[in-house]
């Protein structure tokens, strides 16, 4: 190939610089994600003593595509800085306003703000380190403070970027815009009420510290596992394992029963025997469930009530009460119905019945 033809221009340009623009941005594209893994791999050695708890795949998942960004970013400017512009075009120098600047300037939005995206997930795996360990060491305050903190670090990060991004890239005076947003402070707290409230309710909630995550909450119609506790709200998963957000200032005002502390459950029902039951039956049946009501290890036996509670047209009632020793849903439930089963034999030993249908459909 002719040698002159490398050097020949095309719109201001050799031909050599438009190849090493090319090769540059083929090079990074190629090698974009085996430079990443040796760069991660290289931060991830710092952190290896501390993070052996959380593992290598979730910092590369946490840290890869941020790093990938920014070593694109970089790429492309040096890739561009190859090539310039035709003198023809008269393009405006980088300093004044212009295609030069607006490029300029997006290089370098792009830069600090993949630099500081890096940086969010390094605070993302410096807390994930932290609260598995606060899970390991069943430390339930720091498993619920660390969440939050996490939150608050990242926000407070993100604020230092996007004032870092308009004093490199826009060169703004930074204190002078940060001392005009103190002076229209009362009016953005006006308009951000709610969004304070929610916030002073969550430093409510880690003072007081009326619940925690992974405790099982009553607030008003809704019930479930506390799944995490926000700035602005508290996640909720029920039973029918919906997701449930409610603010953290309903979350402070509403009545709040906390399930987690409950020491025990009550079981109160009656049922109904024929009115054939004679007296010997009734008594057998009774002094029976009060035996296997105080037999049972997980049932209190201060609290046990069994008594011939009415008698109505149809039938005979017998009230029962107890309190089961778990504050698990699914023990009190296996527990009630082995009690239901000792009931219902005891029943049909002493040979009496339940009344018919027809007669308990009157009764009703």
């Amino acid at each position: 190939m002719d040698p002159e033809f490398f050097n020949r221009q095309f719109l201001g340009n050799t031909v050599t610089n438009y190849l090493l623009c090319v090769g540059i941005l083929l090079i990074g594209f190629i090698f974009k994600r085996f430079i990443s893994s040796l760069l991660i791999r290289l931060l991830y050695f710092i952190f290896r003593k501390y993070g052996r708890s959380v593992g290598w795949e979730q910092f590369t998942r946490l840290t890869n595509r941020p790093f990938q960004l920014l070593f694109m970013v970089i790429l492309v400017y040096f890739a561009i800085q190859r090539l310039a512009f035709p003198a023809e075009w008269r393009m405006a120098e980088a300093n004044e306003f212009g295609l030069r600047m607006v490029l300029y300037k997006g290089f370098l939005t792009m830069m600090v703000f993949s630099a500081f995206w890096v940086v969010v997930r390094l605070i993302d795996f410096v807390f994930l380190i932290n609260i598995e360990r606060a899970r390991n060491d069943l430390k339930r305050s720091d498993d619920q403070v660390l969440p939050f903190l996490k939150e608050a670090v990242k926000v407070v990060i993100a604020g230092i970027g996007f004032l870092g991004v308009i004093s490199v890239a826009f060169n703004l005076d930074v204190v002078g815009l940060v001392a005009g947003l103190g002076i229209g402070g009362l009016a953005f707290a006006l308009a951000a009420k709610e969004t304070l409230e929610n916030l002073l309710g969550s430093f409510t909630i880690f003072l007081d510290k009326p619940f925690s995550v992974g405790q099982l909450v009553k607030v008003g119609a809704v019930e479930g596992k506390v799944e995490s506790i926000g700035f602005r709200s508290t996640r909720i998963r029920p039973a029918d394992q919906t997701l449930v957000t409610m603010p953290n200032k309903k979350m402070v005002d509403a009545e709040v029963i906390n399930e987690s502390y409950r020491l025990k459950r009550k079981s109160v029902f009656t049922f109904a025997l024929s009115l054939r039951t004679t007296e010997e039956q009734m008594e057998q049946i009774l002094s029976g469930i009060r035996h296997e009501l105080h037999l049972h290890e997980r049932v209190q036996d201060e609290l046990i009530q069994v008594s011939f509670r009415n008698i109505t047209s149809s039938s005979l009632e017998i009230f029962v009460s107890f309190f089961v020793l778990s504050p698990l849903m699914e023990d009190f439930l296996l527990i009630q119905e082995e009690i239901n089963f000792k009931i219902l034999g005891l029943i049909r030993n002493a040979g009496a019945s339940f009344p018919p249908m027809e007669e308990a459909k009157r009764e009703q």
